[in-house]
């Protein structure tokens, strides 16, 4: 079985994963049925939901905003010069989008193996220009 080893590691990484955001909804949602709670003592049950929906709706926005921010660094990526490292940006930036690539290109390389022959060329293919160091 080819990949049998990769596919159960991509399982058992999914499935704690699932675990993990599992466990986060329900610590959030205690959380959140805490504070109600706490808050009903103090104030009315609709002022406690209100409380309770404001506090959670910072913190959104708090996490958003940090989310936001930590993402919007200003490295600048070259862009990939040969056909293959196309390829292989592809696969690492949008994998889903990689993986379906890769089976048309499977399907219609089964159906016509002269073309193939000149992808696997081009792959292959040195630059003829000039390299100055």
């Amino acid at each position: 079985m080819l990949g049998g080893g990769l596919a159960r590691g991509l399982v058992k990484k999914a499935v704690a994963v699932a675990i993990a955001a599992g466990a986060g909804f329900v610590a959030i949602v205690a959380l959140g049925a805490t504070i109600f709670f706490a808050l009903c003592l103090v104030v009315p049950e609709m002022g406690a939901a209100a409380i309770t929906f404001g506090l959670f709706a910072l913190m959104a926005l708090i996490v958003t905003l940090v989310y936001l921010k930590g993402g919007s660094d200003d490295e600048e990526d070259d862009e990939p010069v040969g056909l293959g490292q196309r390829a292989f940006s592809l696969f690492r930036e949008r994998p889903i989008l990689g993986a379906v690539a890769a089976l048309a290109g499977g399907w219609i390389f089964l159906r016509n193996p002269a073309l193939a022959t000149m992808v696997a060329a081009a792959f292959t293919e040195k630059s003829h220009g000039r390299r100055r160091y």
